[in-house]
């Protein structure tokens, strides 16, 4: 583990495996690095993986209030500076965080997994009111299930009885991943809060100049791939590709379906812009 300073002074602690070209990746909400260890270890032998925890995890620093994308932008920033990275995984709303950032930031290549970027009220959102309102009544196994079903829209789960989802929620939060992901929770719902707001048309990304992968798994929420549609036909240099046999946890489970394609994106030759953008 490497400190390295934020630009509020806070410390950001980096954590960095293998060799190669670095890679930075930017997690998504209601989790830590830990469950990204597998997929560093996967690309270890090519690359130089960066993780850091972002605000109000783990190692992290405390989070500002209120709430913006702003500082993990900013953090996000630090790091590639740091490291001299130039590539960027994002996962969930880590990914709508580093194409967010792409606007902004050097960066030549930025692969996305299940991207949580609302695009033309696509992203579904509509549970997140419930949600909050079981939090404040300090219920957080049905806050969680409300979640749960809202974001994972595919599930057979999605489909059974409240009750039964909130029962199955607190015996998941009797778990180590469980826990992290209910104390997260309050967290999870402001990164929602804030994908909603930042709803609009495909177009508003069209100003990312790094090679873009937008993938997503064929088992998950099927929204991830109208999205991954909508933001090909605005960014100027992008791919698509469904993973198959795989949901929205297949980066953390890091299997070579999933490992080889970002691999090989992040090493082929760069293609060209498509024609008509500028």
């Amino acid at each position: 583990m490497e400190p390295i300073t934020a630009r509020d002074g806070a410390s950001i602690a980096l954590h960095s495996t293998g060799s190669g070209p670095g890679i930075v990746v930017v997690h998504g909400g209601g989790v830590t690095i830990g469950v990204y260890r597998r997929l560093a270890a996967a690309l270890a032998d090519r690359f130089t993986v960066h993780l850091y925890n972002r605000r109000g995890r783990a190692d992290a620093p405390p989070r500002s209030e209120p709430y913006t994308f702003e500082q993990d932008i900013d953090d996000l920033a630090v790091v590639l500076e740091h490291t001299g990275a130039r590539n960027v995984i994002g996962h969930s709303s880590g990914g709508f965080i580093a194409l967010q950032a792409a606007l902004r930031l050097p960066m030549d290549r930025l692969a996305l997994y299940d991207a949580a970027i609302s695009i033309d009220g696509v992203f579904p959102a509509a549970w997140l009111e419930a949600a909050r309102e079981a939090l404040r009544a300090g219920d957080t196994a049905r806050g969680l299930a409300i979640t749960s079903a809202g974001i994972n829209t595919q599930s057979a789960a999605a489909k059974l009885p409240l009750r039964v989802r909130t029962a199955i929620c607190g015996l998941f939060l009797r778990t180590p991943i469980g826990r992290t992901m209910g104390d997260l929770l309050p967290m999870t719902l402001d990164e929602t809060e804030l994908i909603r707001a930042h709803d609009g048309p495909a177009d508003q990304w069209a100003g990312v100049t790094a090679e873009v992968l937008l993938a997503c798994g064929a088992d998950g929420p099927p929204y991830y791939v109208e999205v991954n549609e909508a933001l090909a036909h605005a960014l100027p240099r992008v791919r698509t590709l469904q993973i198959p046999r795989s949901g929205h946890d297949a980066i953390n489970r890091a299997r070579p379906r999933l490992v080889n394609p970002l691999a090989e994106f992040f090493t082929t030759p760069a293609t060209r812009e498509r024609a008509g953008r500028s």
